[in-house]
C-alpha cells in the first residue's frame, strides 16, 4: 500500500519507545535529539513529509466513514504507532523553531506541521490521542517563525533612519512623539536571521510550505471545532491576522461569494477565509469568536503590530500596511452584513477601541478617522446616534489625542449624507443624527480648548466645513454666525441627552464598551453647549483673540478659518474683519506671516471684485516685501507677481479683459488713490526685480498701451517703477504725454508725479535740444507757483536729473543757474510780502506756502545762491506776535535771533512750512543750524501750534543725522514730546527717535529709555502698541541687554526717588519730571504694566541676575541705612517686593507647563521630558543656593527693621515670601533657620494660600455651572501688583496675607488663553485700587477661646487687613465658650504694630488745697 510505503520513509519502527515517551512526557515543549542515523535516513528522501501528506490526503477527503476509519486500522495492522508518528513530527516542528534554523529545517518543519494538522482532520484523531493543544498551537506559529524576518527589519531600520532628519539640508526633524500607554514603538527584535541569506527560490519554497499549512488548517477548521479550546482559537486568529498583510493581493478581495480553499491563491485571501470560519457558530456560542476576531483586526486597522509580552508597536504606513487596513475594514463590513444583529454591538465596541487607542500622529489619525467613518456607515440609525453620543463624551476627555481624533472623525462623518430620523431611533437620541450637532457641539465647541493644538485643529476643521460638498455643514456654520441665537434643542431634552456618567475609564485590552470620564477643561453647562450660536459681534471678538493666540499653529488655523468665513460670505468682508488677515502679515512667527499671505491670496482669487478685499490684500502683502525674513519677502513678491505683473497685457480696442487682468488694474488703481502710502513698498519690490531682468521690452510696450484712457493713472504708476530698470523704452509715447500734460492744468496729482518720474528716468537718453525744451517747460511750470506741493517736489527732482552729467562742474553750473533762479524768484516774492508796509495784511496764504516750499526744495541743490537775506525773511515768518512765557517765568533764551524783527501775525500753516524750509536751509549751512537750534528747542517747549511742533520734531531729528554731535544735546527736548498733549506729535516723535536709535545716531543716555517706557502706558492704545513694536521688534534686537540694564533704575525713576547715590541722577527740569512722573498709588497699575512688559522680554539669565541685583542695590540699601525708610522709601520698597512677587520674575525653566500642556503629556518626546526635568532640577539648585546666600539674610534683617518701625511694607514682604516659598514648600524651616518665627509665619501663610486656592477653584467651578458666559471680555481688568491682587477687584476669601493670584482665575480653563502676541498685543490699563491709600480701618472680631502657644503674628483665622480695636485683639483656635477668668489667663494680648503707643493714664490725684478751692467755688 502506498501510504504504508510512504510512512516507512519516516523510519518509525527504528525510533525507540523511550524517546517517544520522553517527548510526550515533556508535552512537546522540549525534545531530546533524535538518533542522527535515523534523522539522516529520513532526510535522504526529499520532501518526505509532503509525500506522506499526499498519500494521506485522499483519506481526509473521503466522506465515507468506513474508509476514514481504515486509516487507524491500517496503522494498527502494519505496526504504525500514531504516538510515534506524532513524536517524530514534533521533533522536526520544534527543530524549525531553534535559533537560526536552516532552510531545510524550516521546510521540514512546515511540512511536518501540515501533516500533523491533516492527521487532526481525519475523524478519530481525538480518540486516538493525536490532538495535543501545545503541539497544535506550535504548528500555528510555524508560518511566522519559519519566514525570515530580515527584510522586515531592514524596512524598519530604514524608516527609523528617515525620521532622524535630512543630512543634506541639515535640518533636524521633530522628535518622535510618545504614543499612548498601551503601545510603544518596538525596534529591538531578535536577530534570528542575522548572517543568513535566502534567495528568491528559497523564499518561494517557504511560501509554498506556508500556503500548504494554512490550507490544511482551513480544511481542519471546517470540521474541527475550537469551541472548548479558547487558547487554540486565539492562536488561529493571531496567525490569520498576521498573514493578512503578508503579501499584496492582485485585484480586490471579495468576501461575498463562497469559494473553495483550493481556489484561493494569496495568503491574505486564505487568512480572511479562516477569520470568516472562526466567526461562525461552529467554534463557539455567543459573540466570543467574533469578539476575538474583531479585537485582532483592531490593530490591523490601527496599523499596529502586536507581540507577545510587549505593547503594540506602530507600523510604518507603507502601501502594504495601508492595503491590509483597507482589507480588514472590508472584511468587518462583510461580517456585519452577513451577521448583522450579532455583530452590531461588537461594531460599536470596535469603533470605541479605535478611538481609544488612537495615537497623536496625524497620518494615523487620518487613517483611523476614515476607518471609523466607513464602519459607522454600516450602523443603523439607532446605533449610529448612540455612537455619536459616545463620541461627544469622548471629545471631552482629558487626553489631547482623544479630542483631536474626535474632530477628525466628525469631519469624516460630515462628508457622509445626513441621516433622517426613523421610527427605530429613540427620541432622546434623534438630535445626534444631524450634522448640526457635529458642527456645533464637537467642532465649534473646541475652538476655545485649553490645548493650543486642539483649538487650532478645531478652527482648521471649522474652515474645512465650508469647503465640504455637504450643504448641511455649510448651513450649520452660517447659523453659528447669524445675528439671532438659535437653540439646538429644548433645554429639558438636552439635559437628558447630554447627561454624563461619572465612571472610571476602563482599559482597552478587554475589548468591552469603554466609558469615558470628562475633562475638567470641558466642564460646562448644557445650556452653553447646546446654545453655541453667538451674536455675530461676539463670535468675531473671539476670532480676533484666536488670530493673536500665543501658539503659532493656533494662529495659523484661526487665519484659515477667518479666510473661509470671509470667502463663503459667513461674515461680512468689512475692513475690520479683513484686518485680522492683513495684520497677521506682520506676525512675529514666519510661518504665520506666510499663512496670512496665502490666505489673502486665496481670498483675493475668490472675491476679485471686492474693493475692501483688494485693499486688505495690498495692506497685507506689500509691507511684507520689506520683511526681515527673506522667505517672507519671496512669498510677498510671488503674490505680487501672480496678482499684478503676470496679468499686464497689451490694450486692444473692443476687447474685454478677463477677471485676472481687471483685478491687476484695480489693485494698481487703488495704489493711486486710497493706498498711496504703500508706494515705497511697491518701489522696494521693483528694486528686487530689477537685477533679475524681469521686465522685457514686450512688457513695457504692453504697459505703454494703457497710458491713455481710464487706466492711465495705474499704468503710469507701474511705468514709473519699471522705467529705471527697463532695457528700452518708447520715448515718443512718454514725450507726447508730457506735451499734453504741460499744456493742460493738473488733473491728477499722482499721475503727474509718476510722469515726471518717468521723464527723469529717460533724461539721460534724450538729445540736448529736447532736454533744453523740457527744462524750459519745467521752469515755466514752476514759476507759475500754481502747482501742488507734491508736483513741485517732483518737478524739481526731474529738473535736477535733466541737469546731471559726467562733468561735475557742469552739473553745478546747471543747478546754480536754474535752481538759483527759482530761489531768486522766491526771495523777491517773500520780500514783497514781508518787508513792505502792510504787505502781510492781505497775503495769499496758498501762494506764500508754495513759494516757501519751492524755496526749500530748490535751495538744497544750490546752497551758494542762498544769501543771508533769505535766512532773515524765513525767520521773520516764525516770529510770533507775543512771546509766550513758560510756567517757571523764564523768558526766551538769549540766543534766540528774532529780536531784530518786528512781531508778525502769520497763519499756522505758513509758520509750519517756514519751519520745514528753515530746516532745509540749516542742512546746508552749519552756522545757521547753530543759530536756530535753540529756537527749535524752545518752540517744542512753549509752542502752542500742533503743526509747528510736529514739523520742528521732524526737522530736529533730520538735523541730528547731519550734525549728530551738536543736536544730541537736544535729545531730551525732543523726547519730552513723547508726553505731548497731541497724539500726532507723540507718534511722530516715537517714530523719529526709533529711526535715530536704530541707525545709532542717538544712544540710550539720560532719561531717554524711561521716557520711551512711559509711552507703553500711553492713553492712546495705538501708540502704546507702536511703542511695544519699536522696543521689542526693532530696538531690543539691536541691544539685547537694553531692558535688563535699565530695569532697576526704572523702579527709582517711576517712583521719582532721587535719594540713591547711583540711580535716577540725570538732569531734568521740574516740568519734565512732572510730565513723565508715575509716582503715587494712582499710577501703580501703569508702573506695573511697564515692569511686566520689560520682565516678559527677559531671558532666564537676566531674570536670575536682576533678582540678585535688586536685593543688593535696593533691599540692601535699606538694610545698611543708606536709604531712609520714610514715606518715599516705603513706596519704593513696596514696589520692589511686589515686583519680586510677579510671575514674570519666575524663571521659565522653573515654571510648570502652561495651561493645556499638562494634558498633552503624550505629545512630548520622552527625551525632551527627561531633559526638562534635569534642567529644572539644576536651575532649582542654583536658584536655591542664591536665595539662601544672598536673599534670605537681607529679608530677615529687613523684616526685623520693618517690624520695629511698624511699617505697612511688611505685608508686601510677607506676600513676596509666600510666593517665593511655594517652590520650597517642604524646606521652609530649613531655609529660615535663623528666624524661627518668620519660618512659622511663612509656613502658616502657605497653608492658608493652598486652602484659599482650593476654595477659589471650587467657587469658580460653581460659578461656571451656575452662570456660564461666553463673553470674551470678562476679567480683563489688570491687577496692579501682587499685593493688590488680594485687595482690589474681588472678595478675598479668608486667609492670611495677600497672595498674588492669576488675573484670569475666573476664566474657565476651556477658554482660549489671553493673547501673547509680542507684535500686535494691546494692553489696557485696568481699574485698580491702590494698596497703600484710603484703607478703611476694619475690625476683625473672632470668638474668644483657648490659646495654644500662638502669637499674634501667626493668626489662625483669615484677616484681610489686620487692624485692631480697643488696642488689643485675641485670635484663637477654639471657639467654645469659656469663663472670663480662664479667658484672661489664656489669651495673649498684644499691641497693634501699626497703632501708636497709648498715652500714660492720668491719675486723678488732687491735693487738699485744690479740693478746698474747688469746694469754695461750688458754694
Amino acid at each position: 500500500m502506498e501510504l504504508i510505503r510512504a510512512l516507512q520513509l519516516l523510519k518509525l519502527s527504528s525510533v525507540s519507545t523511550a524517546w517517544v515517551d520522553t517527548v510526550w512526557d515533556f508535552e512537546f515543549t522540549h525534545t531530546d535529539p533524535l538518533d542522527p542515523v535515523i534523522e539522516e535516513e529520513i532526510k535522504e528522501t526529499p520532501d518526505v513529509f509532503k509525500k506522506v501528506y499526499m498519500q494521506l490526503l485522499p483519506f481526509s477527503n473521503e466522506d465515507d466513514d468506513n474508509n476514514t476509519e481504515n486509516v487507524w486500522v491500517v496503522f494498527g495492522e502494519n505496526g504504525v504507532s500514531a504516538k510515534t508518528l506524532v513524536a517524530v513530527l514534533s521533533y522536526f516542528i520544534l527543530s524549525a523553531k531553534t535559533k537560526s534554523p536552516s532552510l531545510e529545517q524550516r521546510l521540514c518543519g512546515l511540512q511536518a506541521a501540515s501533516l500533523y494538522l491533516l492527521l487532526l482532520k481525519i475523524p478519530g484523531s481525538v480518540a486516538n490521542k493525536v490532538y495535543h493543544q501545545i503541539l497544535f498551537d506550535t504548528c500555528l506559529n510555524m508560518p511566522l517563525k519559519c519566514w525570515p524576518q530580515e527584510s522586515g527589519k531592514k524596512r524598519k531600520k530604514d524608516s527609523l533612519k528617515s525620521s532622524q532628519g535630512d543630512p543634506k539640508t541639515g535640518k533636524r526633524s521633530k522628535p518622535p512623539k510618545k504614543v499612548s500607554e498601551e503601545m510603544e514603538i518596538d525596534d529591538d527584535e531578535e536577530d534570528e536571521d542575522e548572517g543568513m541569506y535566502f534567495s528568491a527560490q528559497d523564499l518561494l519554497k517557504l511560501r509554498e510550505g506556508i500556503v500548504l499549512l494554512v490550507r490544511t488548517l482551513l480544511r481542519l477548521l471546517e470540521r474541527f471545532s475550537l469551541r472548548d479550546k479558547p487558547q487554540s482559537a486565539d492562536s488561529c486568529v493571531q496567525l490569520f491576522t498576521e498573514l493578512t498583510n503578508f503579501e499584496p493581493v492582485i485585484g480586490d478581495l471579495s468576501f461575498s461569494q463562497e469559494r473553495n480553499v483550493d481556489q484561493l491563491q494569496s495568503l491574505p485571501e486564505l487568512s480572511y477565509h479562516g477569520l470568516g470560519l472562526l466567526c461562525s457558530t461552529v467554534h463557539g456560542e455567543g459573540d466570543e469568536c467574533r469578539r476575538r476576531v474583531f479585537r485582532k483586526l483592531l490593530y490591523v486597522i490601527l496599523m499596529m503590530k502586536t507581540q507577545e509580552r510587549s505593547r503594540p508597536s506602530l507600523l510604518a504606513p507603507s502601501q502594504a500596511v495601508c492595503g491590509a487596513r483597507d482589507q480588514a475594514i472590508l472584511f468587518i463590513s462583510h461580517i456585519v452584513d452577513e451577521q448583522r444583529e450579532a455583530t452590531l454591538p461588537l461594531l460599536r465596541i470596535l469603533v470605541q477601541h479605535i478611538c481609544h487607542q488612537m495615537v497623536e500622529k496625524s497620518e494615523y489619525r487620518a487613517s483611523g478617522s476614515q476607518a471609523v467613518g466607513k464602519l459607522m456607515a454600516k450602523m443603523p440609525c439607532q446605533d449610529y446616534a448612540a455612537t455619536i453620543k459616545w463620541l461627544y463624551n469622548y471629545s471631552r476627555n482629558n487626553k489631547v489625542a482623544f479630542r483631536m481624533f474626535a474632530l477628525d472623525v466628525s469631519m469624516v462623518l460630515l462628508e457622509q449624507t445626513e441621516r433622517d430620523v426613523d421610527d427605530t431611533v429613540d427620541p432622546e437620541l434623534a438630535v445626534f443624527l444631524s450634522h448640526r450637532f457635529l458642527v456645533h457641539n464637537i467642532v465649534y465647541n473646541h475652538r476655545n480648548d485649553v490645548s493650543p493644538t486642539v483649538r487650532g485643529h478645531a478652527l482648521h476643521c471649522l474652515a474645512q466645513c465650508l469647503e465640504l460638498g455637504s450643504q448641511n455643514a455649510t448651513k450649520c456654520v452660517h447659523e453659528l454666525f447669524s445675528n439671532s441665537a438659535h437653540t439646538m434643542m429644548e433645554s429639558d431634552r438636552s439635559e437628558q441627552t447630554l447627561k454624563r456618567r461619572e465612571t472610571g475609564q476602563k482599559t482597552a485590552l478587554t475589548f468591552r464598551t469603554i466609558e469615558l470620564t470628562k475633562h475638567k477643561s470641558m466642564t460646562t453647562t448644557h445650556r452653553s453647549v447646546m446654545n453655541t450660536s453667538l451674536q455675530n459681534d461676539e463670535s468675531m471678538t473671539l476670532f480676533k483673540k484666536h488670530v493673536s493666540d500665543p501658539k503659532t499653529n493656533a494662529r495659523k488655523s484661526a487665519l484659515e478659518t477667518v479666510m473661509s468665513l470671509l470667502k463663503h460670505g459667513v461674515i461680512a468682508c468689512s475692513l475690520e474683519n479683513l484686518s485680522m488677515l492683513s495684520d497677521r502679515c506682520r506676525d512675529p512667527a514666519v510661518s504665520v506671516k506666510k499663512k496670512a499671505l496665502q490666505c489673502l491670496m486665496e481670498l483675493l482669487n475668490a472675491l476679485p471684485d471686492n474693493k475692501d478685499v483688494q485693499e486688505a490684500w495690498l495692506r497685507g502683502v506689500l509691507p511684507a516685501v520689506m520683511d526681515s525674513e527673506s522667505s517672507v519677502q519671496e512669498k510677498a513678491l510671488e503674490c505680487m507677481d501672480h496678482a499684478i505683473i503676470a496679468h499686464i497685457k497689451s490694450h486692444k480696442k473692443n476687447h474685454n479683459i478677463n477677471v485676472s487682468q481687471k483685478l491687476a488694474w484695480d489693485l494698481l488703481g487703488l495704489m493711486c488713490e486710497k493706498c498711496q502710502d504703500l508706494s515705497r513698498y511697491f518701489s522696494k519690490a521693483f528694486s528686487v526685480w530689477a537685477p533679475q531682468q524681469k521686465f522685457t521690452p514686450a512688457f513695457v510696450n504692453n504697459l505703454l498701451s494703457h497710458t491713455e484712457g481710464e487706466r492711465a493713472s495705474a499704468a503710469w504708476l507701474l511705468l514709473a517703477k519699471v522705467a529705471s530698470c527697463s532695457p528700452k523704452l518708447n520715448y515718443g509715447t512718454v514725450l507726447d504725454t508730457w506735451e499734453n500734460i504741460i499744456r493742460a492744468p493738473v488733473v491728477s496729482v499722482t499721475m503727474t508725479c509718476h510722469i515726471l518720474s518717468v521723464m527723469g528716468d529717460i533724461a539721460f537718453n534724450i538729445n540736448d535740444d529736447t532736454k533744453s525744451r523740457i527744462v524750459d517747460d519745467l521752469m515755466g511750470w514752476l514759476k507759475t507757483f500754481s502747482l501742488p506741493s507734491e508736483v513741485i517736489s517732483s518737478c524739481v527732482d526731474a529738473l535736477v536729473r535733466f541737469g546731471r552729467s559726467d562733468d561735475t562742474q557742469e552739473t553745478l553750473r546747471f543747478m546754480d543757474r536754474f535752481c538759483g533762479e527759482l530761489v531768486a524768484v522766491c526771495e523777491k516774492y517773500l520780500s514783497s510780502v514781508l518787508l513792505q508796509e502792510k504787505g502781510t495784511e492781505n497775503i495769499n496764504e496758498d501762494l506764500l506756502v508754495k513759494h516757501l516750499y519751492t524755496l526749500g526744495v530748490a535751495s538744497l541743490h544750490c546752497p551758494s545762491k542762498v544769501g543771508k537775506r533769505i535766512f532773515l525773511l524765513v525767520q521773520s515768518i516764525l516770529t510770533p506776535l507775543e512771546h509766550p512765557v513758560s510756567a517757571e517765568g523764564d523768558g526766551l533764551p538769549a540766543s534766540q535771533p528774532l529780536s531784530q524783527f518786528k512781531p508778525t501775525s502769520m497763519p499756522t500753516v505758513v509758520r509750519a512750512h517756514a519751519v520745514i524750509t528753515l530746516g532745509k536751509l540749516c542742512l546746508q549751512h552749519e552756522d545757521l543750524m547753530m543759530k536756530y537750534l535753540p529756537v527749535f528747542a524752545r518752540e517744542l517747549e512753549v509752542g502752542t501750534e500742533l503743526a509747528v511742533r510736529s514739523n520742528v520734531v521732524v526737522v530736529m531729528c533730520d538735523l541730528c543725522v547731519r550734525y549728530t554731535n551738536t543736536v544730541t544735546r537736544y535729545i531730551p527736548n525732543i523726547s519730552a514730546c513723547l508726553r505731548d498733549e497731541e497724539p500726532i506729535v507723540r507718534e511722530q516723535t516715537l517714530i523719529m527717535l526709533t529711526n535715530l536709535l536704530q541707525e545709532e545716531y542717538v544712544k540710550w543716555k539720560g532719561p531717554l529709555f524711561f521716557r520711551f517706557a512711559v509711552v507703553l502706558v500711553d492713553p492712546d492704545p495705538a501708540i502704546a502698541d507702536l511703542c511695544e513694536y519699536c522696543l521689542v521688534d526693532l530696538l531690543l534686537k539691536k541691544s539685547p541687554l537694553m531692558f535688563s540694564q535699565h530695569f532697576i533704575e526704572c523702579i527709582f525713576h517711576f517712583n521719582s526717588y532721587e535719594k540713591h547715590k547711583k540711580y535716577n541722577k540725570f538732569t531734568q527740569t521740574e516740568r519734565e519730571k512732572s510730565r513723565f512722573s508715575l509716582k503715587g498709588p494712582q499710577n501703580q497699575g501703569r508702573r506695573f504694566r511697564i515692569y511686566r512688559f520689560l520682565l516678559k522680554n527677559f531671558t532666564d539669565e537676566q531674570r536670575f541676575n536682576i533678582t540678585s541685583k535688586i536685593c543688593q542695590d535696593v533691599l540692601a540699601s535699606f538694610v545698611d541705612s543708606e536709604l531712609p525708610l520714610d514715606s518715599e522709601g516705603s513706596e519704593l520698597l513696596a514696589d520692589t517686593f511686589d515686583i519680586l512677587s510677579l510671575k514674570e520674575m519666575k524663571l521659565t525653566a522653573m515654571s510648570g507647563p502652561a495651561a493645556g500642556e499638562e494634558a498633552q503629556e503624550d505629545e512630548m518626546a520622552l527625551a525632551k521630558a527627561v531633559l526638562q526635568v534635569a534642567q529644572k532640577k539644576l536651575v532649582s539648585q542654583v536658584q536655591k543656593r542664591n536665595f539662601v546666600e544672598n536673599v534670605i539674610p537681607i529679608i530677615i534683617s529687613l523684616k526685623n527693621m520693618l517690624e520695629e518701625q511698624h511699617s505697612p511694607v511688611l505685608k508686601h514682604l510677607m506676600a513676596y515670601l509666600q510666593v517665593t516659598m511655594q517652590d520650597y514648600r517642604s524646606e521652609v524651616k530649613e531655609l529660615f533657620a535663623a528666624d524661627e518665627q518668620l519660618a512659622a509665619e511663612v509656613e502658616y501663610n502657605l497653608k492658608q494660600f493652598e486652602k484659599q486656592k482650593q476654595q477659589q477653584e471650587q467657587l469658580q467651578m460653581e460659578n461656571q455651572l451656575a452662570n456660564f458666559t461666553m463673553s470674551p471680555r470678562q476679567n480683563e481688568n489688570a491687577v496692579a501688583s501682587p499685593a493688590q491682587a488680594a485687595n482690589g477687584g474681588r472678595q478675598t476669601p479668608k486667609g492670611g496675607f495677600a497672595t498674588p493670584l492669576n488675573r484670569h482665575a475666573n476664566k474657565g480653563p476651556g477658554q482660549t488663553p489671553k493673547s501673547a502676541d509680542p507684535l500686535r498685543r494691546r494692553t489696557y490699563a485696568g481699574i485698580v485700587t491702590p494698596v497703600r491709600s484710603h484703607l478703611s480701618p476694619t475690625v476683625f472680631s473672632t470668638g474668644r477661646g483657648k490659646q495654644v502657644g500662638r502669637a499674634i503674628s501667626t493668626p489662625q483665622a483669615s484677616i484681610n487687613e489686620v487692624t485692631f480695636g480697643e488696642q488689643v485683639s485675641a485670635i484663637c483656635n477654639d471657639s467654645r465658650r469659656v469663663s472670663k477668668g480662664e479667658e484672661e489667663e489664656n489669651v495673649l494680648h498684644l499691641m497693634s504694630p501699626e497703632q501708636k503707643k497709648p498715652v500714660p493714664r492720668q491719675w486723678n490725684v488732687e491735693s487738699p488745697l485744690v479740693q478746698k478751692q474747688r469746694a469754695k467755688k461750688r458754694l
